[in-house]
Formats: C-alpha cells, structure tokens, sequence
C-alpha cells in the first residue's frame, strides 16, 4: 500500500501510468527503493493541479497523491528493491538525452536568428552584415559547433555502451548553460535579442528548466569534481 506525495511530476497531469519510486524498505535506505508502474486511475491515486510554468509550456506538469493506493508483484519495474540501482544505471542515458535536446533547441533558434538577421535589412544592408552583429553569431555559432562535437563523441562512446556517468555529467552541464546563457537577457552572448527578439525569449523561458532536471548542474559539477579525486 502506498501514501504519499510528489509535485513537479512532467506529464503528471497527462499521463496514464506513473512509474513511482517507493520506500520498500525503509531500514535498507537507497537500497530499499523499488518502482511501480502505478495506472492514473488506480483507487487512491490522485492527479493534483496542473502547475503554471515559465517555460515549456506543450509539457504539463502536475502533483500527484497517493492515499493507499494497493500494488503488485506483477506492477514493479525491474526488481524489488533494486529501483535506486535501476534509475542510476540509466541516468548517463537520460543525461545524454538532455544533452542533445539542448542543444538542439539552441540550433533551432540560432538558425532562425541567422536567417532573420540575413532578410531584415537597415540602411540599406542586411544586419547580419553590420561587424558587431557578424561577430556576435559567429561566436555562437563556434561555441554550439565545438559543444556538438563533444555530444557527438558521447552518442558514440554510448553506442559501444562505454559512456561514462562523468561524461554525461559533463554534456548535460555544458549544454544546459550554453543552451540557457545564449538566450539569457542583458548578458553579452544574448545580445542577439537585439537582433531577433521573440525565438530568444522563448529559448530563454523553456531552456531555464534544463539545469534543473536530470540532476541540477551543481551536482553535476560535484561528480565531475570527485571524478578529479577532490
């Protein structure tokens, strides 16, 4: 039987199962965590308020409740209690997929800034063309190149099942502050707000999310920094 509570759940208000992390064990700590594959519309198991967002906003997120909601055998993904192991031996995964979401999004907007910057045109020429915005782009444009071919080297190393939990700390750090810092207001690198307003501030609203989830950057940067032996 499980009780209890969780809110920012992405897809929580959407969703038809929820895989919930449970205190199986309590004594046994993160060894006695198992996950349930639990329906929405199992008895005792609420949907809360769908929560308002800065960014991001085709996803839902939700709380959800749990008021003796009764499980199975048959409802446990993986093994009882092994579900702490389970969720750590995909995060590298998961924080790879974040990695290239990032920077994906980033890509996007940049190669609708650059086409906005070639088509509108100032006294006579396009603003592209003008040196401090040429400069501008070609700045971003090498720091999302050079972040790509660290992803790229990462995608590989997983393909041949050889990514580590550190590179993919690493990748998802890295790209969620590039991904963040290019759009973010009154900085330097976001100055090309100046040059396309509207794709920016939206990057900027739905990429702030990103150094959050998947494990916050600061953590991220304590493994890569124990990694180091420190």
């Amino acid at each position: 039987m499980i009780n209890g509570s969780k809110t920012f759940i992405t897809n929580g208000y959407s969703a038809d199962i929820v895989v919930t992390a449970v205190r199986t064990s309590p004594e046994r700590k993160a060894k006695g965590i198992t996950l349930f594959a639990i329906p929405t519309d199992a008895e005792g198991h609420g949907r809360g308020r769908k929560l308002d967002k800065v960014g991001q906003h085709e996803s839902d997120t939700a709380e959800r409740f749990f008021e003796g909601v009764r499980v199975t055998d048959d409802d446990i993904v993986g093994e009882l209690d092994n579900g702490f192991i389970h969720m750590m031996q995909n995060l590298p995964q998961e924080r790879l997929g974040c990695a290239i979401s990032n920077l994906a999004h980033v890509k996007q907007i940049l190669g609708e800034t650059i086409a906005y910057t070639i088509d509108r045109k100032a006294v006579g020429a396009s603003i592209g063309s003008f040196q401090h915005n040429k400069f501008l782009l070609a700045g971003l444009v090498t720091q999302i190149e050079v972040t790509q071919a660290y992803v790229d080297q990462c995608v590989i190393a997983h393909t041949k099942k050889e990514l580590t939990p550190v590179d993919a700390a690493k990748a998802k750090w890295w790209t969620s502050q590039v991904a963040e810092r290019s759009a973010r207001p009154l900085r330097p690198a976001a100055r090309w707000l100046r040059l396309h307003e509207r794709a920016p501030r939206r990057a900027w609203r739905d990429a702030r999310v990103s150094k959050i989830w998947a494990g916050s950057n600061k953590i991220m940067k304590e493994l890569i920094g124990r990694d180091l032996g420190l």
